[in-house]
């Protein structure tokens, strides 16, 4: 008999405990690839719709966001990295560096709120005083290049540096022809 009690009570125990299991088991979450999803959340087809399309477009548009953000930094580098360079003993802008400096006042004019430091650079030869006063040459003739194509002079700044911040400091040609540059800072 007390076998047959506790068989009873084993069996009791198991069967509550498989009712709690049952009674907690999770409620079936919806599959976000289900096409019936919106149906069984109450959204018609209409609205479902309306729905995809709005998340299309506002994916498009932040990837429009995102390469316009690409071609903004890429322009903000190209302005930053790309020196005007100068024929030995000259301060006289070439044609290539006028060219570049038209890429540069459409910049500076499509980005109002920079302000721009131009940083005027010799090659070694010569004599320190001799190359101060080259660079600021040099610094003075983008600057003045700037301002006649539309740039506002308050917004450019020039300093010279001589021969103190060669790019390559070899003593060979090539890196004169480097080293000789006007060369654009933004603050």
């Amino acid at each position: 008999m007390k076998r047959q009690v506790l068989m009873n009570l084993v069996m009791v125990v198991l069967v509550a405990g498989l009712l709690t299991m049952v009674s907690c088991s999770k409620p079936k979450v919806a599959d976000p690839g289900d096409v019936n999803q919106g149906q069984e959340m109450g959204e018609t087809d209409a609205e479902r719709a309306a729905r995809l399309e709005a998340e299309r477009i506002r994916a498009q548009q932040l990837e429009e966001e995102r390469q316009a953000q690409a071609r903004l930094a890429e322009a903000r580098s190209n302005f930053l990295n790309q020196n005007i360079l100068f024929d030995y003993d000259s301060a006289e802008l070439s044609s290539e560096a006028k060219d570049l400096l038209r890429e540069k006042a459409d910049w500076l004019q499509a980005n109002s709120s920079e302000t721009v430091m131009i940083e005027g650079h010799c090659d070694e030869r010569g004599t320190t005083v001799y190359n101060l006063a080259l660079g600021e040459r040099r610094a003075a003739a983008a600057r003045n290049y700037l301002v006649d194509l539309g740039v506002s002079a308050s917004r450019l700044g020039t300093v010279s540096y001589g021969e103190e911040k060669p790019l390559d400091p070899a003593s060979t040609e090539e890196a004169y022809r480097m080293n000789r540059r006007a060369q654009f800072v933004i603050r």
